[in-house]
């Protein structure tokens, strides 16, 4: 992880995320927590999946995993992976859709490519990213929704598309059902295409999926793979140096801190270490049809 400096007005710092083997080509880049920021509004990870390629006969193979205090969001650009959990949810989640598992008390997961799908190979990209529980939701029941393409609200104005995928922004309401105030969103924009970032939300950040953008008025500009951090109330425009992609996220932060541990978060650390003897002891409710899983590290 490294940090690039930058004097763009408005812009606070740029986060360089490394690039993560995990086996067989898959990578991904992990733009949160870093040592410099550790949130972004209520977002404390975020990961960007591929692109990989599959060959016929393989897939993506993430065995049984637990959670806590936080919820994830899965959104995926190419692609597809099946969703199993020990709330007994079996859900492919596809290019636009969103899954959204409230982790709260805690939930176990896993995520696999689907028979159908590992026959004859594909491709996979996406991004997951984990959202911090307020303090009085932290220990909610465990939950899943999935929402269909079709339910996400789309603007589109002057060559640049933006998808809400969960939160409020430029006047759109997502269906997603959050805890916290916060923006999630796609950006699509074409060659020249603009999109202003608003101040609505406290913390904002974009992270550039693909291509090239600049602040108008301002020198240098930010490539694919980086996670620009904005100054809570500025407002930057930002222009398209040919076709680009970004994910804009942020929102309120909290007045406490979180702690994380693998794939726990708390405000407590007694709760995490607890999690801990939890998994460890194989407590956590299983996921129905599933005998593998993922041991607590070291």
């Amino acid at each position: 992880m490294s940090i690039r400096s930058t004097d763009v007005e408005g812009v606070d710092s740029v986060i360089l995320p490394p690039v993560r083997d995990l086996g067989d080509g898959f990578k991904v880049r992990r733009a949160l927590p870093s040592a410099h920021r550790r949130m972004v509004g209520p977002f404390i990870f975020f990961d960007q999946m591929g692109p990989a390629a599959f060959d016929s006969g393989e897939g993506l193979d993430v065995r049984p995993h637990p959670h806590i205090g936080l919820a994830t969001v899965t959104y995926l650009l190419e692609g597809e992976i099946l969703h199993r959990d020990s709330l007994g949810s079996l859900q492919p989640i596809r290019p636009g859709e969103v899954n959204w598992m409230t982790a709260g008390s805690g939930i176990v997961h896993s995520e696999r490519t689907s028979d159908a799908v590992r026959a004859s190979g594909g491709k996979l990209f996406g991004l997951q990213t984990w959202v911090a529980l307020p303090l009085d939701r932290e220990e909610v029941d465990p939950d899943f929704a999935h929402y269909k393409a079709d339910q996400i609200p789309v603007t589109e104005d002057g060559g640049t598309r933006l998808t809400l995928v969960a939160g409020t922004s430029d006047g759109l309401v997502s269906p997603v059902n959050t805890f916290s105030d916060m923006v999630y969103a796609d950006i699509v924009m074409a060659e020249g295409a603009r999109y202003q970032v608003k101040a609505e939300h406290i913390e904002r950040a974009v992270y550039v999926v693909s291509g090239e953008v600049e602040v108008i008025g301002q020198t240098g500009s930010f490539t694919t793979g980086e996670l620009v951090i904005f100054q809570p109330g500025a407002e930057v425009v930002l222009k398209a140096r040919g076709a680009a992609r970004l994910m804009l996220l942020g929102g309120e932060p909290f007045p406490e801190g979180r702690n994380i541990f693998w794939n726990f978060v708390s405000s407590s650390r007694d709760r995490i270490e607890q999690a801990k003897q939890d998994w460890k002891a194989q407590r956590f409710a299983p996921v129905p049809g599933e005998t593998e899983f993922i041991p607590l590290p070291a």
